[in-house]
């Protein structure tokens, strides 16, 4: 089966598709944008066989699970999706829906980021279906309604069907140029307080001042940074007025790594911070934690057979890793083969000039069909 050139032919209702998907604008902050978007993909999914299980939430969008259930063994692949953006709600009046035929791009805001890989998953399955051909497994789309802010319940539900999965495939964008995501940097938020003594600034040695321990603390921090480690002092607060000694200063920092281990290196630093400062006080809190995508043994394999299944088609496949996370990142702590990238090639993912590649498009959809139809285990 020449899937290049069936997509090819079903371009332009792919392109059809995600023009409504990304009209129906969803912002993660957004619930009743969110879930009227969800409720549209749950129509049409339903349309080509999918048994769609809606999960309500309080305070983000629905989140939906959608069961492909026709297969050619018991074993489950988890497909990664999310449906909300960064944009609000009236964006794309200011960044249009457009269509560069000269250049073979597609614009719009979350054009790239990332309804364009629930269209390759809605396609490939379609294309699947038409042919009377089941997929190696069993399919599980899931569709994130909170990604872009991420939120415990979709977390919890990740990890649920990861767990059950035999391969875990993330249709987040690939890497400017076409490389698939093998690694991601985990990361942590980081909330640092110091507490200090308030004073006349006149007689500074009656108190004890919070933004020089805070200062202290940071500059002591700037030894957590490596070649794999990042430290960035994102924001920094305290003190009242010039002629007062200040007792409270806090910073905000974002901290990423490659590994789990350099993650519990980073944690173990923070848990022996101590004051520097005379009767100082010094404290932290992970306002919040993503864990990297590593690529353990059977995520090489899977890499390696999805490589080959490429070349096969006559594509060429690269291996890039990306400083940012993914839902993907929380699946592989399941430890189940993972596999992220596999969206199109594009650029200016949460910039004003977010765009696809279309022949990208048509190749990453082709892949896709052939990695659910002959794929590992």
């Amino acid at each position: 089966m020449n899937w290049i050139d069936y997509f090819q032919a079903c371009l332009p209702d792919m392109i059809s598709f995600l023009e409504k998907l990304v009209r129906l604008e969803s912002p993660s902050r957004d619930k009743q944008a969110v879930d009227a978007c969800s409720s549209f993909l749950a129509q049409e999914l339903s349309k080509i066989g999918f048994e769609i299980t809606i999960h309500p939430q309080k305070e983000i969008g629905q989140i939906l699970t959608a069961l492909y259930p026709e297969a050619q063994t018991e074993n489950t692949t988890l497909i990664l999706t999310h449906i909300d953006t960064v944009w609000p709600v009236g964006k794309i009046a200011e960044m249009p829906w457009k269509i560069d035929s000269q250049n073979q791009r597609i614009y719009g805001p979350g054009v790239l980021d990332m309804k364009a890989g629930i269209v390759q998953a809605f396609f490939a399955l379609q294309g699947l279906r038409k042919f009377k051909l089941q997929p190696k497994n069993k399919i599980i789309l899931f569709v994130n309604s909170a990604e872009e802010i991420g939120h415990p319940s979709a977390d919890e539900l990740i990890l649920q069907y990861a767990s059950q999965s035999s391969i875990i495939l993330c249709l987040e964008p690939a890497l400017p140029g076409g490389a698939l995501k093998v690694k991601r940097k985990g990361r942590l938020v980081v909330h640092l307080q110091a507490q200090g003594q308030a004073a006349h600034a006149g007689t500074p040695e009656k108190g004890v001042n919070a933004i020089e321990e805070l200062l202290l603390q940071l500059y002591r921090l700037r030894s957590l940074r490596t070649k794999s480690i990042t430290l960035n002092i994102g924001e920094i607060k305290g003190g009242q007025r010039a002629n007062i000694v200040a007792d409270q200063a806090e910073a905000l920092l974002d901290i990423r790594f490659w590994t789990n281990k350099q993650k519990e290196k980073v944690i173990s630093s923070l848990s022996k911070l101590s004051p520097l400062l005379p009767q100082a006080k010094i404290n932290y809190q992970i306002v919040s934690t993503n864990p990297p995508l590593e690529q353990n043994e059977a995520s090489r394999r899977l890499w390696l057979k999805v490589k080959q299944i490429a070349s096969q088609m006559g594509l060429q496949l690269r291996a890039g890793r990306s400083g940012g996370g993914s839902d993907a990142s929380l699946a592989s702590q399941s430890g189940r083969p993972t596999l992220d990238g596999l969206g199109p090639d594009g650029e200016g993912i949460h910039s004003e000039h977010e765009h696809l590649l279309l022949s990208s498009f048509i190749q990453r959809t082709a892949l896709l069909a052939e990695i659910l139809l002959k794929g590992p285990l």
